[in-house]
């Protein structure tokens, strides 16, 4: 049996940068130490969702892929020979900014990033604001842990990308959100789990929590937490996270189920992408 052991973690903005990322790299410290060789963190981890209103003093919060954060997680995972998935603010030039995830390899390589494909414009979602939509595809990551795919939180509403992270491969992907109660409810329990049994891959969701009122007073949303991991069967890996606290996860991904579930099901020898025209359709 080949194992993977996956930590993620859910927190809320606790009002300055410095102190978000000596946060996390807690987190990254308390996962190593229990055995985990990899770790996602929640979307746009070092600051708060700034998503919910349309404010220019965000863009401060943009560094490139190469930048400070980066460089400083990178040689804690060199430290922990911990594989992280960084969900950042990139800043690709000045005014051209990405909701994009790097991928550091356990010997604090960067394997790559991917940028957020779907980028949502509804209410305390003004993301269009802030963010291009996403040029890099769907690129897969050759890792310590195995493939890993990367999708960032409104991209789950869309299994055209899951699908495309299947179609290369991936085993593991990770989905750091930040989802507050609404509308995504259901989905929240639907999409992953759905997603993880239809392309018979794990997939990992972090999720922000709680009420980030120190930011935004009246005007903060409600992060739900309940992060978790879905198997390749759509059932959950251990139990969910917490709804309103801060928590770090532990969960052991039995990679041998990737096989085990596709030669069971056979969705991807049954595909017809012949008769799919109209998914490619503008």
């Amino acid at each position: 049996m080949t194992t993977v052991r996956v930590a993620l973690s859910q927190t809320t903005w606790t009002g300055d940068q410095e102190s978000m990322v000596l946060k996390h790299e807690e987190f990254a410290r308390s996962a190593a130490a229990e055995g985990a060789q990899a770790i996602c963190f929640q979307e746009l981890f070092y600051g708060p969702y700034f998503g919910i209103t349309e404010e220019r003093k965000y863009y401060s919060f943009a560094e490139p892929a190469d930048g400070p954060v980066v460089t400083r997680f990178a040689a804690l995972a060199r430290e922990l020979q911990l594989v992280m998935i960084l969900p950042i603010y990139e800043e690709d030039m000045p005014g051209v900014y990405y909701n994009t995830a790097v991928v550091v390899d356990a010997d604090g390589s960067i394997a790559g990033k991917y940028r957020k494909n779907h980028i949502p414009h509804v209410d305390n979602f003004y993301e269009k604001f802030y963010f291009r939509p996403g040029n890099l595809g769907w690129p897969v990551f050759d890792t310590a842990i195995g493939k890993i795919g990367v999708t960032i939180c409104y991209d789950r509403h869309f299994p055209e990308g899951w699908r495309m992270l299947g179609l290369g491969g991936a085993e593991i992907v990770f989905n750091p959100n930040a989802s507050k109660p609404g509308l995504s409810n259901r989905l929240w329990d639907l999409e992953q789990p759905t997603a993880a049994a239809a392309n018979g891959y794990f997939v990992v969701v972090p999720n922000r929590v709680g009420r980030e009122d120190n930011e935004y007073g009246e005007l903060a949303v409600d992060f739900y937490g309940t992060s978790y991991v879905a198997d390749p069967r759509g059932n959950y890996v251990g139990e969910r996270g917490s709804s309103s606290a801060e928590e770090l996860l532990i969960r052991d991904l039995d990679l041998d189920l990737v096989r085990e579930v596709r030669n069971e099901w056979q969705f991807y020898r049954d595909r017809r992408p012949d008769a799919y025209g109209a998914l490619t359709a503008p």
